[in-house]
């Protein structure tokens, strides 16, 4: 386990040592760039209702003439809004 007092800012951002079991990743892949943003379009649909999509990281890698494309979702469950 991390003590909050070694978690450098980029930690504390991601939410370590704050609880995890409110943070959640979500890992969408694909080599075929139409389906790749079908399944991402689907991952951020199916998010629960009381989740906040904090961040998306995105990345490319090749291998030979083949790219894979990869999204990382960051979200949160939050508390609903009361008015």
């Amino acid at each position: 386990m991390v003590t909050p007092a070694l978690l450098t800012p980029q930690r504390r951002r991601f939410g370590y040592g704050e609880g995890m079991k409110e943070v959640h990743f979500r890992l969408v892949t694909g080599t075929d760039p139409e389906l790749f943003q079908e399944r991402l379009n689907q991952a951020v649909a199916d998010l629960p209702e009381d989740a906040i999509l904090v961040e998306v990281l995105f990345s490319t890698a090749h291998s030979g003439r083949v790219a894979e494309y990869s999204a990382l979702l960051y979200y949160k469950e939050v508390e609903p809004w009361k008015d």
